[in-house]
């Protein structure tokens, strides 16, 4: 499978392509406010849905990349800032508390590099390997 193979390329495209979105959504609304993109007031629901779409891909490229690492420490890094991510998302639909934008950022691009870490440092190619904390 795709996704066993290449669990980090795949994480990082997905949190990269996350990141792209969060950054251009701002755009979004200020070309939205000038009438030259989508009519009405309401953000296309498929632009919202991308957000979900990330975090699905994400989560199970974290899942596959988890599994395969070499170092501990990178497991618990991937599945705490994909909850940080998560929580920042969900966060911006229901506006539980007040969190900086540009937080989301910091969770994105740090999926980005743990991706790419663990693709260059710390992938197993023997059982033995995986024993190595």
């Amino acid at each position: 499978m795709l996704l066993t193979q290449k669990s980090d390329t795949i994480g990082v495209l997905s949190s990269g392509l996350c990141l792209v979105h969060c950054v251009f959504t701002p755009f979004l609304f200020v070309i939205q406010t000038h009438g030259s993109c989508c009519e009405g007031s309401e953000v296309p629901f498929w632009w919202k849905s991308i957000d979900y779409i990330f975090l699905v891909i994400s989560f199970f490229a974290i899942y596959k990349s988890a599994k395969q690492t070499s170092k501990n420490w990178i497991k618990y890094a991937f599945y705490s800032f994909w909850i940080v991510l998560s929580f920042i998302i969900l966060n911006e639909k229901f506006i539980l508390i007040k969190i900086p934008e540009e937080t989301i950022y910091i969770a994105s691009l740090s999926l980005v590099i743990l991706h790419l870490y663990n693709s260059k440092y710390c992938r197993c190619s023997n059982e033995k390997c995986c024993s190595v904390s």
